[in-house]
């Protein structure tokens, strides 16, 4: 994706360069130009930083002030609105794409183990209230408070070392 935003940005530069060069240079003011130029750079290094759309919402806001001053240089304003408005939207894409990739839950440890639902795959001979379960890849004992049967699906809702402590999945809720 950034080099499809750099290509974009470029191509922004570019057609800012050409109208910039069919207006008279005497009515362009130079502090338009740097604002829309700083906040092109602006919205390229959002893409770059982790900043959640700080750099980015002073960027276009860099770009719209820019346009504004150089709207007495008798740029179209829909061109200036349009410009803005597809910066917004890039900015607002990177949003979405950087709170994607926020952080989840835990999916490993206590944590990972707590609530999940197994079926028992073997039964110890002798106390039907301890047994085995398959889970996140490993092999657990478990422990009941209730008899056990092989197949039967069970909620783990507590760990105590090697041990898991589970409890009938229909019958447990999660915080047991």
């Amino acid at each position: 994706m950034n080099s499809r935003c750099c290509a974009f940005v470029l191509l922004l530069l570019a057609s800012g360069s050409a109208f910039a060069a069919d207006a008279s240079i005497a009515s362009v003011n130079p502090v338009g130009l740097w604002l829309i130029t700083l906040g092109i750079v602006f919205l390229i290094a959002e893409a770059a930083l982790p900043n959640y759309g700080v750099i980015g919402l002073g960027g276009i806001i860099m770009f719209v002030i820019g346009a504004l001053i150089l709207s007495n240089a008798e740029l179209p304003v829909p061109m200036m609105i349009g410009l803005g408005l597809i910066s917004a939207l890039l900015l607002i894409a990177l949003l979405v794409r950087a709170l994607k990739t926020r952080p989840r839950h835990a999916v490993s440890g206590d944590a990972g183990l707590l609530g999940s639902v197994t079926p028992i795959t073997t039964v110890q001979p002798g106390d039907a209230r301890n047994g085995w379960v398959q889970l996140q890849g490993e092999r657990w004992q478990v422990l009941s408070a209730t008899p056990l049967q092989t197949g039967q699906s069970v909620r783990v809702v507590g760990r105590k070392g090697l041990l898991l402590q589970v409890a009938a999945a229909d019958a447990a809720p999660l915080g047991e």
